[in-house]
């Protein structure tokens, strides 16, 4: 026989200590979390630094990482992380930032594994300080921090021509010029050489979430094929998007083959609509449009830009054509390449 234990009646206000009480544990468990990941890179750095300082400077070759390895395995089998390798990456680590002001700065926020990506993939300090604040700030697994310096997002963003800076105020002028990628990377989209502005439309919707992430962090899908109906005529906007952060509407035009002066004109009214019907501007930044092409001429772009009253952008995308989706490896080349990475995988994970 089964007793219910009676629950005394939930006093008022208990309901609001609770999730203050979980919110607090919840922050308190990150607190941790970074803390020993802070530690973590701390001491990775201070071997590192000192393997580096004693082959420097006392002429140690580099068959000592092989016997550190072993020792420090010996003395600590319980931990992972004293593979040759990792050794071999703690002192990379110590030669990238030799000051070790990363340490306690961008990659305190940063796993161990998305550091050992920029330490393989970066040699310029510069970007591997860029990548890890990003990583950082927009929340970046590794695979995906491996996407952006393999696709050169720190050279694509806001690197879009606009008259950002003459048609908005500084610092808004900026911050809009930030939202713009060159060119956009649609390479989730499976299209053939004849497809048409709707079929571009209509596979970007049909893969919306990874349209949304070409287009950037922060924005947010409001609608396709807006209609609003000014005098005798129906305007449609092809994208409305919106950016979570800034709090701006962004509309999108897009156009499959060469930049036209005429498509400014256009992009610029739809912009204006926007913002005159849509925008809330007791609280929204000013609506800004994008309007992605093929490709374009860039005088012909600055003088088209340079008599716009709209706060326009112009960017060139690409996506993968049929045939480099041909080029691609069949299932069986694939379910290789899988077998090759799994394997990899677990030499690596043995190693560390």
């Amino acid at each position: 026989m089964v007793v219910e234990q009676q629950l005394e009646p939930v006093p008022e206000g208990y309901g609001d200590l609770l999730e203050r009480l979980k919110e607090r544990v919840r922050t308190s468990q990150v607190r941790a979390a970074r803390a020993a990941n802070t530690e973590l890179l701390a001491l990775y750095w201070s071997i590192g630094r000192d393997i580096l300082q004693r082959q420097e400077h006392a002429g140690w070759g580099a068959k000592i990482v092989d016997r550190l390895a072993r020792d420090l395995r010996e003395e600590f089998p319980e931990q992972r992380g004293w593979s040759r390798r990792n050794l071999q990456y703690m002192r990379a680590l110590a030669a990238a930032w030799p000051d070790g002001d990363f340490v306690h700065q961008a990659g305190a926020q940063l796993p161990w594994r998305h550091v050992t990506v920029l330490l393989d993939r970066l040699d310029d300090p510069a970007l591997r300080d860029w990548y890890a604040g990003q990583a950082v700030e927009h929340g970046w697994s590794r695979n995906v921090l491996e996407h952006q310096i393999t696709s050169g997002l720190h050279a694509r963003a806001g690197a879009a021509p606009s008259n950002f800076p003459a048609r908005l105020a500084a610092p808004d002028s900026e911050l809009a010029q930030q939202l713009t990628r060159d060119p956009y990377l649609f390479d989730h989209l499976d299209l053939s050489a004849r497809a048409g502005e709707r079929d571009l439309e209509q596979a970007l919707m049909d893969r919306l979430q990874g349209t949304l992430s070409a287009f950037g962090h922060g924005m947010a899908f409001v609608g396709r094929q807006v209609r609003f109906d000014v005098g005798d005529e129906v305007l449609v906007v092809d994208l409305l998007l919106f950016h979570v952060t800034q709090l701006r509407y962004v509309v999108v035009e897009l156009k499959i083959g060469r930049f036209s002066p005429s498509y400014v004109g256009q992009l610029g009214t739809y912009v204006a609509v926007v913002d005159d019907r849509v925008r809330d501007h007791a609280v929204h930044a000013p609506t800004v449009g994008l309007l992605l092409c093929t490709s374009r001429d860039e005088q012909v772009v600055r003088y088209a830009l340079a008599s716009a009253n709209a706060a326009l952008a112009v960017a060139t995308y690409e996506t993968l054509s049929a045939e480099q989706r041909r080029q691609l490896p069949d299932l069986e080349g694939l379910q290789a390449t899988l077998t090759d990475v799994v394997a990899r995988a677990a030499r690596e994970e043995a190693e560390t």
